[in-house]
């Protein structure tokens, strides 16, 4: 049975993110990247499609949960008869090979515990081969390859690798998992109490430079930093979310695959940043924005892969049951071919905004607007998927047409603000156009 979805918390390393249940098992995991295959994938199947638990051998969910001030490092306790344990979650911000650490602290008491890790490539399809290579446990699957340090002795059970140890008050066990490419060798090796100061080190200073005021100050700080998780570091680009296939409504088929940049979503985590004041983050979009569309205008999708990819190709997992029994589970994304006029309005208020924010004007982007000012004028008036993403004819939607005109009318702000070029007389009988359409009908 699936667990209830605000049952997880999520770490990340600005590249990938893994989702981990109040039971300690990290249930969703895709490697080296967001929208590589899953190792972990029990969150839209079961246990046999890949998990990796660690928690108290008398079993139940954590009695205490939370994050590290202004960090994304989770910790989990369990109270139990034996005693107090908490597990350290997170994954440390990367530049080549990424990790996932757990730290096993004893508070109170001596308490068994168990590591189940059970690896299964490619959305939970494939078993690996599991062997040891220099005291450490190599799983092997096709290109991939995990690595596993530990502080206990692991041992295999049912194609499943499982630790068992008592931790005591003061005593700490360390885990810490490495995605490496298959054919390379055994990478380095991630010392787990550093690598924990160096992520919480990481996290507070970047939240400390946020803008933020208020009676609410703490939840827009852990928003900001949910939404910072979210980023590919890379390249600038935004993930729409961390997973695939977690239905609109249980047990139905609106089951799609968010782990790629929606040019709308990405707006609106931006608006989100600048108003934090992270202009940075700004301006890798941006860079990211004109490499992804560049060319033709008309050909400008509603969504590419993180690296700017275009071909999203949607196909179905069968062996997976999906969450809660909503099938299918899908991979890609069929909705990047289809036409939605709307994310013109949203890409012009963003790069407005932008602007505003205080992000210097930059000629390039400032021409690849006015080509798309020249294809939407000829355009805006066309029937589209809408932002709903309709999987059928194109029809007209009141919704992207309102932002057909914001888009015309940033161009128009770009001119007069600004004082950009641009033939501002047309771009106004162009807005006027939008607005009596949409008034009449």
């Amino acid at each position: 049975m699936s667990r209830p979805i605000e049952d997880y918390a999520l770490v990340g390393d600005l590249h990938t993110a893994a989702l981990i249940s109040r039971g300690g098992g990290v249930d969703w995991l895709c490697f080296p990247r967001f929208d590589s295959g899953a190792c972990f994938a029990a969150i839209l199947g079961d246990d046999e499609n890949g998990h990796w638990t660690i928690a108290p051998q008398s079993g139940g969910d954590a009695t205490a949960r939370r994050y590290r001030d202004g960090t994304l490092v989770l910790e989990s306790e369990w109270t139990t008869p034996d005693g107090v344990v908490r597990v350290i979650d997170f994954m440390p911000p990367r530049d080549d090979l990424p990790d996932l650490v757990r730290i096993v602290e004893g508070i109170s008491g001596a308490v068994p515990m168990r590591s189940t890790l059970r690896i299964r490539f490619d959305y939970g399809h494939i078993t690996p081969w599991v062997r040891r290579v220099d005291g450490e446990l190599c799983a092997v699957g096709g290109p991939d390859a995990l690595w596993l340090r530990s502080d206990v002795e692991p041992r295999g059970v049912d194609k499943t690798t499982v630790s068992e140890f008592t931790v005591g008050a003061g005593d700490r066990v360390a885990f810490a998992l490495t995605w490496s490419a298959s054919h390379l060798p055994k990478p380095r090796s991630v010392d787990p109490v550093k690598a924990l100061d160096q992520t919480e080190t990481f996290w507070r200073r970047w939240i400390s430079k946020a803008n933020v005021d208020g009676p609410y100050t703490e939840a827009v700080s852990r928003s900001l930093i949910t939404l910072k998780a979210l980023t590919y570091r890379p390249t600038g680009g935004i993930a729409a979310a961390a997973t695939t296939s977690l239905p609109e409504q249980l047990g139905g088929n609106r089951n799609w695959d968010y782990r790629y940049c929606w040019l709308r979503d990405a707006t609106m985590t931006l608006h989100a940043l600048l108003s934090g004041g992270y202009h940075e983050e700004a301006k890798a979009w941006r860079e990211w924005l004109v490499r992804a569309v560049a060319g033709d205008p008309k050909d400008m999708q509603i969504m590419y892969g993180l690296d700017g990819s275009r071909r999203l190709v949607e196909f179905d997992l069968p062996w997976l049951s999906g969450y809660a029994n909503s099938r299918p589970v899908r991979v890609g994304n069929a909705a990047s071919e289809q036409v939605q006029l709307d994310v013109y309005g949203e890409v012009m208020d963003a790069l407005e905004l932008s602007r505003a924010a205080g992000l210097a004007v930059n000629e390039d982007v400032w021409s690849f607007q006015q080509i798309i000012m020249d294809y939407l004028e000829g355009h805006w008036a066309d029937p589209d998927n809408g932002i709903w993403e309709i999987r059928g004819d194109r029809q007209h939607f009141t919704h992207s047409k309102v932002m057909c005109w914001v888009a015309v009318d940033r161009a128009i702000r770009g001119v007069e603000q600004w004082g950009l070029n641009g033939p501002l007389d047309r771009w106004k009988a162009t807005r006027d156009a939008i607005r009596a359409d949409v008034l009449e009908h």
